[in-house]
């Protein structure tokens, strides 16, 4: 069961079986991703690595990938010429990074995305994940988002080789 991501109408969709569920994307919409902060969800079949989710407010998802509880001092590191770039650090930081604990709900739920990982090309893009969306289901800088029951049922029917389809 990939989770399949794509324009609909007026609209983003996300789909994984029983009916698309509606989606936000980058303010850039979805195409080749080409640097760091352009805010283009990246078109592509990505893996899913694991979950991270805030044990404060919600209960650990139930997922076959890894599942952590993320902590007040975690970050992701979005500077290119770190040797740390795109990946999950531990704040303060030296260089430029996103606190993953977030007041608002973003980050309650994060899949993180296989995207410029493996290997890692320093400026070609960081942080992309599949996260909470806005009310209204406004931009994000890259993501994926969704609303909590959806990100919560598509986590539960994972398997492990499972992937973010982002279909242009």
């Amino acid at each position: 069961m990939h989770i399949t991501v794509r324009h609909r109408g007026d609209a983003y969709v996300a789909d994984w079986g029983k009916a698309p569920r509606r989606c936000a994307v980058g303010r850039g919409g979805i195409a080749r991703k080409l640097r760091e902060g352009d805010g283009i969800t990246p078109v592509g079949s990505w893996p899913l690595r694991s979950v991270l989710y805030r044990a404060d407010r919600l209960p650990a998802p139930s997922c076959v990938l890894a599942v952590s509880a993320l902590a007040p001092d975690d970050g992701w590191c979005e500077a290119p010429d770190d040797p740390d770039y795109n990946r999950l650090i531990k704040l303060p930081h030296p260089s430029g990074s996103e606190s993953m604990w977030r007041d608002d709900a973003l980050y309650d739920v994060v899949l993180v995305v296989g995207y410029n990982d493996s290997p890692v090309v320093p400026g070609r893009g960081s942080a992309i994940f599949l996260h909470l969306a806005r009310p209204g289901y406004s931009p994000t800088a890259g993501c994926v988002a969704m609303a909590l029951p959806d990100v919560i049922e598509a986590l539960a029917q994972l398997s492990c080789d499972d992937h973010l389809i982002v279909q242009a």
